[in-house]
């Protein structure tokens, strides 16, 4: 796939699991990835499925200069498409029983974020 083509697909899911997660998170989502890194020339869109992950600096994820917990909207593969971070233990709980509520499922592999 041509690279605007799959940057245009991309972007599309990254506002379509950004508006989601802000949704459930009062508007506090963040853009992440809209291409996947397959370490190639070959250019494919972040996946259309939405799984979350729930990070936090004990799972060897460094979350900067927010600390608590990090909610992230990805594909399959791991590949993030929105983060909510900064959330303590009570938002965090909230926010997973709405998308256990909307059976979203969770992904236990390792995610990939924005640098």
């Amino acid at each position: 796939m041509q690279y605007f083509a799959a940057l245009k697909i991309g972007e599309k899911r990254v506002k379509e699991a950004r508006e989601y997660l802000n949704k459930l998170s009062n508007e506090q989502a963040m853009p992440a990835l809209a291409l996947r890194d397959n370490r190639t020339n070959v250019w494919e869109p972040v996946g259309e499925e939405n799984l979350y992950a729930v990070l936090n600096d004990a799972g060897g994820y460094i979350l900067t200069d927010v600390s608590g917990y990090m909610i992230v909207i990805c594909d399959k593969n791991g590949i993030s498409k929105a983060i909510v971070r900064g959330l303590n233990m009570e938002r965090k709980d909230h926010i997973i029983k709405k998308l256990q509520a909307e059976n979203i499922t969770e992904y236990k592999g390792e995610v990939t974020l924005p640098v």
